[in-house]
């Protein structure tokens, strides 16, 4: 079955899943829609960089919706208004449109999410008989459905530790890394991602997840961070990082179980490899590591290069086909706002070259 796909936006990880889903054997590309006044009308090939596909870009959402798409991927930035992907998101759901996105991360575990926000897409996903599914690498498949399927192998789990570790130099996209993240700011900054609730926030959906993954009661959510400054001023391709700045920063949100941390999502993102070397180092470019502790105690390092070389690029790609490849199971779900755990296995289907 071929399933009759609308791309909603283009940037980092949008243009990546639109050129996926032309190359796609199960997928049809049915529409893109566009915010830039400068992209409306050309072709969708063209702004995916694999030459024109006989799909122009197009600003009128109601006429992509009009023309009964089996889904729409929305991957339009939600990180700064999440109300108003939110809303944009339950117009394609009560419209009928199945929705898988990438952009409103806490939605990964929709029952610890912002309880409005699930209550209205649940109310448009009824309306329409349509169902909704966020996903992605991290938040998504790389701190969810990869851990689970170790942790089934356990006969006792004292804690997971789900680990990013990874150089952020190249992922060229200057508003996350320095005025979410804080990158390139004073040690003392309070950038957005920072400020107090915003890690639980972003992550707490993933602890929750595999909360109830392991069918464990968490006391409450935890926050750490450090930050490292740049030994001197040096350019990525995102800017210029000077001497004194954060040029380092590492995280936990701690799931708490009988006083103990027992479920930990940590991050340890640095600007340049040799930036503070005593913290976890990764296997290769970069990468995602499990540890579970436990019977048996097991770890899982999970490498993702791109054909550039480049292990942003792969993490951009990676976070696109989770919810890509997942589109039919998605489509063939009751009505409703689905996780992790409401699917059944996705896989890479037809992708064999």
């Amino acid at each position: 079955m071929t399933y009759r796909v609308v791309q909603w936006g283009t940037g980092n990880v949008g243009h990546l899943a639109l050129k996926a889903i032309v190359n796609h054997p199960e997928l049809e590309l049915a529409g893109l829609i566009v915010h830039s006044p400068s992209k409306v009308g050309r072709d969708a090939g063209e702004l995916a960089g694999i030459g024109a596909v006989g799909v122009a870009a197009s600003d009128d959402v109601d006429a992509m919706l009009a023309s009964k798409p089996d889904a729409v991927s929305y991957m339009a930035t939600g990180d700064l208004r999440p109300s108003e992907a939110v809303d944009d998101m339950c117009r394609c759901l009560e419209a009928g449109v199945n929705v898988v996105s990438t952009s409103v991360v806490p939605l990964v575990h929709p029952p610890s999410a912002d309880k409005a926000s699930v209550e209205k897409l649940q109310a448009a996903c009824e309306k329409g008989g349509s169902s909704f599914f966020t996903s992605g690498i991290d938040p998504g498949f790389a701190n969810d459905i990869l851990p689970l399927t170790l942790l089934s192998a356990c006969e006792r789990v004292d804690s997971v530790r789900i680990m990013e570790i990874l150089n952020y130099s190249t992922y060229n996209q200057p508003e996350v890394l320095f005025d979410t993240m804080g990158f390139a700011q004073p040690l003392d900054a309070s950038p957005l991602l920072l400020l107090p609730g915003v890690l639980s926030m972003a992550w707490g959906g993933t602890v929750n997840l595999l909360a109830e993954g392991l069918g464990v009661e968490l006391d409450e959510i935890r926050e750490t961070h450090e930050r490292v400054p740049a030994p001197e001023t040096f350019t990525i391709p995102p800017g210029t990082v000077e001497e004194g700045t954060t040029a380092g920063l590492r995280f936990e949100v701690q799931g708490m179980v009988n006083g103990r941390a027992a479920i930990i999502v940590e991050h340890v993102t640095r600007l340049r490899n040799d930036i503070a070397p005593d913290w976890p180092q990764p296997t290769g470019l970069g990468c995602y590591r499990i540890i579970v502790e436990g019977s048996p105690n097991l770890q899982c390092d999970l490498q993702l290069v791109g054909e550039d070389g480049d292990e942003n690029t792969a993490g951009l790609i990676a976070t696109a086909m989770r919810v890509l490849n997942a589109l039919p199971a998605v489509c063939a779900a009751p009505p409703g706002v689905l996780s992790t755990l409401d699917l059944p296995l996705v896989t890479a289907r037809h992708l064999v070259s």
